[in-house]
């Protein structure tokens, strides 16, 4: 039944599949490469807010590569995105919001997932891979910098304080995001209650 997050998500990926082709056509810029954590930390400003700074309690970019610590960067990102679309997509199908099929799937997000007809479930599979592929294509050009499949760090860089703010948004945003739709397929799970308040019973 956990795989209602990936369908509800499906949403926000498709109008993410619009814009990954718009960095095609952005000029290619030549990005400078550290070797360190903490040269890395010193240009990757992202993600690094109050009031925690640089979290990581289990150590896991110690002794990491740039490469690792970008593909560390670009799942964040990647899963951030999912959960906020996710958690969007909870809510509509809980407020009865969900025009396909007739409008005959259950309000229950994890019940609609179950009865998503096989034509629904192939157009997540595939969706999703045209969006993998377009992200692993857009990787590819020089200068890339994790997660802005859109293009934008080739327009405007992190020295612009707006532009910092933000992405440091987003990551928050995502973060928290991840949190709360794990916290509502809990209490659909557990509680069988999909509504507005995160684990009800435990209020009474």
């Amino acid at each position: 039944k956990l795989v209602s997050v990936f369908v509800t998500s499906l949403y926000g990926r498709n109008l993410l599949f619009c814009g990954t082709c718009s960095s095609a056509f952005a000029p290619a810029k030549t990005a400078s490469r550290t070797t360190s954590l903490n040269a890395w930390l010193d240009d990757n400003a992202v993600g690094i807010t109050a009031p925690v700074g640089f979290f990581d309690p289990l150590g896991l970019s110690k002794g990491k590569s740039d490469q690792i610590m970008m593909h560390y960067r670009e799942a964040e990102l990647k899963h951030g995105r999912v959960a906020m679309a996710a958690c969007l997509g909870w809510y509509f199908n809980a407020g009865g919001v969900h025009p396909a099929f007739n409008s005959e799937l259950s309000n229950d997000p994890l019940e609609a997932a179950a009865q998503l007809p096989l034509v629904g479930w192939l157009q997540f599979v595939l969706g999703c891979g045209a969006i993998e592929w377009l992200a692993e294509q857009i990787k590819d050009r020089p200068g890339y910098k994790a997660g802005d499949v859109l293009g934008a760090s080739y327009w405007v860089d992190d020295s612009d304080e707006g532009w910092l703010d933000y992405q440091n948004r987003e990551m928050n945003n995502g973060r928290l995001a991840m949190l709360a739709i794990m916290g509502m397929i809990t209490q659909d799970l557990y509680f069988g209650d999909y509504s507005d308040k995160i684990f009800k019973p435990l209020l009474n």
